[in-house]
């Protein structure tokens, strides 16, 4: 009789011939979002989740170029300051922010206090009010859903650009947009379902409507 001590432990156990984890619920989850409540509950509940709003999409590019240099575990302990510090992210509260908001910005503990990427995300505000005169950054932004999307089975098989993502990029730094770099951009549009990169096997494959298939890959 096996002994508890030789049991897996279920919150480590991977899937068979895959890079997925098995958590204690059964349920099979890449290794970042396996044993990190806050990571899992993200994983489970957002990450993939289609994003087709204006302030969503504002929030999570900024989100997203904050993190640059980070890891993402940090920007979402901080995203309750992150939305306090810039109105809930509301572009036209946001682009009204002056040099002493930025400075204000600066002195707050419960963000990322870099110059440069707050300053971003007072001028990414600005840009997403202009991108109404064309449709909006909604419109923009989801142009560039690719005609098809990745199915990787190991974390090694995600890729971390595109040529979607990179002319997203191009497309947005020309609007007045900042650090909104490629692969930042691919990292955007994994997050609010553009692509869909869930590993497959995992119980999130397939989930967000955007690319409907079997959650194990069937």
């Amino acid at each position: 009789m096996l002994g508890m001590s030789s049991l897996p432990d279920p919150a480590t156990e991977r899937a068979a011939g895959t890079d997925l984890v098995l958590g204690e619920d059964g349920l099979a989850r890449p290794e970042w979002a396996a044993t990190d409540p806050l990571l899992r509950a993200y994983y489970d509940t957002e990450w993939g989740a289609p994003v087709r709003d204006e302030r969503g999409l504002y929030e999570r590019i900024c989100l997203e170029g904050f993190q640059s240099g980070l890891s993402w575990a940090t920007i979402l302990r901080k995203r309750p300051a992150f939305r306090s510090a810039f109105a809930d992210f509301d572009p036209d509260t946001v682009s009204e922010f002056g040099p002493a908001d930025v400075d204000r910005l600066l002195g707050d503990a419960g963000i990322v206090r870099h110059r440069g990427k707050i300053e971003a995300t007072v001028g990414n505000a600005r840009a997403t009010v202009a991108l109404r005169a064309e449709g909006g950054l909604a419109d923009l932004v989801w142009s560039f859903r690719p005609a098809r999307t990745p199915r990787p089975r190991t974390a090694d098989e995600v890729p971390t650009r595109s040529p979607e993502s990179e002319a997203l990029s191009r497309a947005l730094r020309a609007r007045g947009f900042r650090f909104v770099g490629p692969t930042t951009m691919h990292a955007l549009m994994e997050a609010v379902g553009i692509v869909d990169t869930h590993l497959v096997g995992s119980h999130r494959r397939g989930s967000s409507g955007v690319w409907p298939e079997a959650p194990d890959g069937a």
